[in-house]
């Protein structure tokens, strides 16, 4: 069909602008009691909605390409765009709450009480959002002694326990097929663990003859240099890695998170440039949400105090408990733990660093 027979559209139509616009039904009119602020707040949440509906379709699009047994590069870029997309969003979504608080608390209070028990924990979008993304029922923090989905109605509910797949292990599996750690005449991870315990024995020479520290200051830094040392046990020991996973301390399979450091370490090979940003962008998307989460809490806490909230949480205090709990990605975040500077690094053979490598600059070589 030529454009030029295409219907003509009327900009309102096509937006559906009648349903947008006629959506705001304030409860405080409704009980004759007019709260000019409540029309903000439901525009403000309308909209953080409409947000949550964009993310979703992202993290879909996202979900289906890591979805099968190979993830070509083309693809992957495709991803990474999807990433940065969500988080352009939610740097919009945290900076509406300066809109949001020019409401001062008294505002609120004009209508707080019409909306009881409705709450922000309800909504069923933000829920999917966190299931899609990885974030497990064992680790989420009971809301009023229950469990999350059990304050949705039935066909929310449905929608966010039915999540069978979620990015994080989409993106556990990929790192597990990446190559290249380990071939026939090159082991890297014993290499990098020369490297390492050669660092380590520089930085406990430097506390050990540092005579400016007192005997309390460099027993306190020979101390957290033991735990340093500890922590990269988990690289060099699969099943010391795995009973952290048990313990709850790690999350990241042994050999996914290997392969993520290998990316991170050498991120200037072109063939890796792309994974190191994507794994970057997912770090950023973690870290934004930890941000809105935050910054939420914040506003609540400026707007009701100490009281509970609408929905009957503990308001602020459960808010808060949640920026760090409800974190996915916290493994990604801990791989700079075991970062090496460039120049230590082990080199790497010219048969690895041409699989690295684009073909072409090879040949032209």
């Amino acid at each position: 069909m030529k454009k030029d027979l295409y219907p003509p559209v009327y900009y309102a139509e096509y937006l559906e602008l009648n349903k947008i616009l006629n959506a705001q039904n304030l409860k405080s009119d409704e009980y004759h009691d007019h709260a000019h602020d409540e029309m903000l707040f439901i525009i403000i949440h309308q909209t953080y909605e409409l947000w949550f509906k964009q993310i979703l379709f992202e993290l879909d699009d996202i979900v289906r390409i890591f979805s099968g047994d190979f993830v070509d590069e083309k693809n992957l870029s495709v991803a990474l765009a999807r990433i940065k997309r969500v988080t352009e969003i939610q740097k919009i979504m945290i900076e509406q709450l300066h809109v949001l608080e020019t409401m001062t608390p008294l505002d609120f209070l004009d209508f707080r009480d019409y909306l009881v028990p409705a709450s922000g924990f309800q909504s069923f979008q933000f829920r999917l959002i966190e299931n899609k993304l990885g974030l497990k029922k064992e680790d989420r923090l009971k809301y009023n002694s229950i469990d999350y989905d059990n304050t949705l109605k039935g066909e929310h509910k449905e929608q966010v326990t039915s999540v069978n797949v979620s990015l994080f292990n989409l993106v556990q599996d990929w790192l597990e097929r990446i190559p290249f750690i380990k071939t026939d005449n090159f082991d890297f991870w014993q290499k990098y663990r020369e490297a390492v315990d050669k660092l380590l024995l520089q930085d406990r020479a430097i506390i050990e003859n540092n005579k400016s520290l007192s005997d309390e200051k460099r027993k306190s830094q020979l101390e957290s240099f033991e735990r340093t040392k500890e922590s990269f046990l988990s690289l060099f020991d699969g099943n010391y890695h795995n009973s952290l996973i048990e313990k709850g301390e790690k999350r990241l399979s042994f050999k996914a998170t290997l392969s993520a450091l290998f990316i991170n370490l050498y991120r200037d090979e072109p063939i890796l440039f792309t994974p190191f940003q994507f794994l970057t962008a997912i770090v950023e998307m973690d870290e934004q949400f930890t941000i809105w989460r935050y910054r939420h809490a914040i506003m609540v806490h400026r707007m009701i105090g100490a009281k509970i909230g609408t929905g009957g949480s503990s308001g602020q205090h459960y808010l808060m408990s949640t920026v760090e709990k409800h974190r996915v990605f916290v493994d990604l975040f801990n791989l700079s733990t075991y970062l090496i500077p460039r120049s230590e690094l082990p080199s790497l053979p010219d048969d690895l660093l041409t699989e690295l490598g684009f073909y072409y600059d090879k040949i032209k070589r």
